[in-house]
């Protein structure tokens, strides 16, 4: 890792080093825009136990109701609305999937219109829920939101061009670690500096929280570089060159990351929203005592759809009957196992099993933060690690691998143009 590092300060790195102050100077221009409030807004001070998660990816820009209050949310609900027409539900968007890289750019922009049109609606139903006013103030509103997540997926394309790392990923990730200041000083102040406990007692606990933080990131990054290599071989390798250099398909024991605890957060959230939206009392309390994931019924709801929809996003993103295929192409084959139907059948079942270890450790990490606030007397503004860290661990391991990526290939080059020259 030092290495890779130390190669960024190389001469021949300029341009790398270039992408990482872009990148840094794009992220500042992110956390400026998180506090700045929209005109006429106030702090949103009731509770916002439905939408904590959208509240912590946006930066706290939900709670202060500023530019960026609606993040890239709308952008990611786009990209997973596209992803599940492309299973052959509708003919148009399975086409796109199989053009390569034009396909992949025509479902790119339709996930920026569809991500703006999602803004529009989600910030409209903000509006409505949480500032009120006339219908012209509530159009304003929804028009000042929409716009700041438009320059959001404007500046992330920027990032992922001419910076380093994707830029949706990076303010995602920007977002939840521009939280955890004020996090660790609220939790210094009600077990320090409050008369709750005494000051030895405080500070003994302040180091406990800090290391029981420590300690989920550690379980978090473990999980999160865990994976289940199966071998491969190649019918046009000889014994020698096969011997030299194995191959596998890496599984990685957390395939999903983080997407079905957003998808089970954004259901439960559903009914909340609407008794809110419609001013209706009784949706509201119905949803609060029984949906809402803070309540017995509504965590129990809640681990069931994140073990659901991590079952069902792993298998959308990891097609046993498409890798089996892909081995076929390349003329390639799983050592014992028959190729074909077999090999497929063989994948679907070592998916399931690592499946359900992932969910179950994104139930244990979802359920950190929720049963950290039942049995804590801390402010509601203080969790316990989490899905916030579980994003923050896949988004910097992925751009540490992309500039360890970029500084071997320059390496790389470097030393190809010394051998020429000589």
């Amino acid at each position: 890792m030092f290495k890779s590092l130390k190669g960024i300060f190389n001469s021949n790195n300029k341009d790398l080093r270039k992408r990482i102050y872009f990148t840094l100077m794009v992220l500042a221009v992110f956390g400026l825009g998180t506090n700045i409030i929209v005109p006429g807004a106030k702090q949103i001070t009731q509770n916002l136990s439905f939408l904590d998660l959208l509240n912590l990816m946006s930066g706290g820009s939900l709670k202060t109701f500023s530019i960026f209050a609606l993040g890239v949310m709308p952008y990611i609900t786009a990209s997973i609305l596209t992803q599940l027409l492309q299973m052959d539900i509708i003919p148009y968007f399975k086409d796109l999937k199989e053009q390569g890289a034009t396909g992949r750019q025509k479902i790119n922009r339709i996930n920026r219109y569809l991500g703006i049109l999602f803004a529009f609606i989600q910030g409209y139903m903000y509006s409505v829920a949480f500032m009120g006013g006339t219908t012209a103030e509530i159009v304003k509103t929804t028009i000042i939101l929409t716009a700041g997540t438009s320059l959001l997926l404007w500046l992330a394309d920027q990032v992922t061009n001419k910076g380093l790392g994707n830029g949706v990923s990076l303010f995602i990730m920007a977002g939840i670690v521009n939280t955890l200041p004020s996090t660790f000083i609220q939790a210094f102040k009600d077990l320090v500096l409050a008369d709750t406990f005494t000051q030895v007692v405080g500070v003994i606990l302040f180091i406990v929280f800090i290391l029981a933080y420590l300690l989920i990131l550690v379980g978090v990054v473990y999980m999160q570089i865990s994976e289940r290599r199966i071998p491969i071989q190649h019918t046009t390798r000889t014994d020698s060159s096969q011997a030299r250099e194995q191959s596998y398909i890496p599984l990685k024991l957390n395939s999903a990351s983080v997407m079905p605890v957003i998808f089970a957060s954004a259901i439960t959230s559903i009914p909340t929203l609407i008794g809110q939206l419609l001013n209706n009392s009784s949706v509201t309390e119905f949803a609060e005592k029984y949906i809402v994931y803070t309540t017995p019924t509504g965590y129990l709801l809640y681990i069931a759809l994140i073990f659901l929809f991590g079952y069902v996003y792993t298998l959308m993103e990891l097609n046993p009957k498409e890798m089996s295929e892909n081995l076929d192409k390349n003329r390639s084959y799983i050592p014992g196992i028959t190729p074909g139907e077999k090999t497929s059948a063989y994948l679907r079942g070592t998916i399931s099993r690592l499946t359900v270890v992932g969910s179950l450790f994104l139930i244990v990490i979802a359920s950190i933060p929720i049963l950290f606030s039942k049995i804590s007397s801390l402010s509601s503004a203080i969790t316990l690690g989490g899905t916030g860290l579980l994003i923050v661990v896949g988004v910097a391991l992925e751009t540490y691998k992309q500039l360890e990526s970029s500084v071997v290939s320059r390496s790389y080059q470097g030393s190809r143009k010394r051998r020429h020259r000589r």
